[in-house]
């Protein structure tokens, strides 16, 4: 079976070291040096599965003209949804994405800035370098620990569930909101099924990990952030546009919230934004999504889809394009 990488290239020895690239080669015809930077190649013509990630070029209709054997496509990476175009879903094709997988550091880093947003650790630690001397934190209100602290869920996505498993390591109180859940769902997962108004005015942190879609876009506006209590943190590691940044910027300018932001809208924000100056505020380049060896666990999850598929098995993680309406 003809089998190739599209993505960037390079891209393919980050995600499948060597002993993952043998397992393939075991597996299928791939060539491993070379990815498709174009599916408009002679070398597309026979290709029956390809292994993307990020930098593949769109699958569209003229894609699929010049991919005409191709049945499968292994995503190691997220969403899928910058890559598939109508036709792949018209022609039946056979998806499967890491998204699930690439859900846990993005959870891990959400958990991090949870417990260290309880600790007031960001904050303590710039004030901590500008002062240089010891100082009273047992009289310090800003520092409220984690103990019964309550953390809203913005979303019980992949992302977001796998969140509320790990604060079960917490003595907090959880909420989650999302409409797609019920309340025995979200005790399941240890959490309180609440309204937006709720998780947004009893939260000592609230963690956004609801997907972009229409119906999401500026979901955390201007009402939901003045219901925060003061001293609150918002962190975002799902996607800036979620958060309403005009209405945030003035809450985190005013001093009343603090927030842990992985991504911005715009992305990156523009260099004299006053976001970047605020000692209330920690910006992070987009580093929450799988780094560095976090990205062979995408590559091993790839090899198990192509194994899958070669062996005439069920995919182990298939993405469908009624999935997509409500996911990333």
């Amino acid at each position: 079976m003809k089998a190739a990488f599209a993505m960037t290239p390079g891209l393919q020895h980050r995600f499948f070291d060597d002993g993952l690239l043998q397992e393939l080669r075991d597996l299928v015809d791939i060539e491993t040096e070379t990815v498709l930077e174009t599916f408009d190649t002679p070398t597309a013509t026979d290709v029956e599965l390809l292994v993307t990630s990020w930098g593949c070029p769109p699958i569209d209709d003229a894609a699929l003209t010049a991919l005409p054997r191709l049945r499968a496509v292994v995503h190691a990476a997220g969403s899928v949804k910058a890559i598939a175009g109508a036709g792949v879903w018209e022609r039946d094709l056979r998806i499967t994405s890491g998204a699930a997988l690439n859900a846990r550091p993005v959870a891990e880093f959400a958990f991090a800035a949870v417990v260290w947003a309880g600790k007031s650790v960001l904050p303590l630690a710039e004030r901590f370098s500008r002062q240089r001397r010891a100082t009273d934190l047992t009289t310090d209100p800003t520092i409220t620990g984690n103990y019964r602290t309550t953390v809203g869920v913005l979303g019980a996505s992949a992302t977001g569930r796998a969140l509320l498993a790990m604060l079960d390591l917490l003595d907090v109180h959880v909420l989650v909101a999302d409409p797609t859940i019920d309340a025995d769902a979200a005790e399941a997962l240890g959490a309180e099924l609440v309204s937006l108004d709720d998780l947004f005015s009893r939260s000592d942190v609230v963690s956004v990990h609801a997907p972009l879609l229409p119906a999401t876009h500026h979901l955390v506006d201007r009402r939901l952030l003045a219901l925060m209590p003061d001293g609150a943190t918002l962190i975002n590691t799902a996607r800036g546009p979620v958060v309403d940044h005009d209405p945030l910027r003035a809450e985190l300018t005013a001093g009343r919230l603090k927030a842990i932001l992985d991504v911005t809208d715009p992305e990156p924000l523009p260099a004299d934004d006053p976001l970047w100056d605020l000692p209330n505020v920690t910006l992070t380049p987009h580093v929450a999504g799988s780094q560095g060896r976090e990205l062979l666990r995408l590559g091993r999850a790839a090899v198990e889809e192509v194994r899958a598929f070669v062996e005439g098995r069920p995919p182990v993680r298939p993405v469908s394009a009624a999935a997509l309406e409500t996911s990333a």
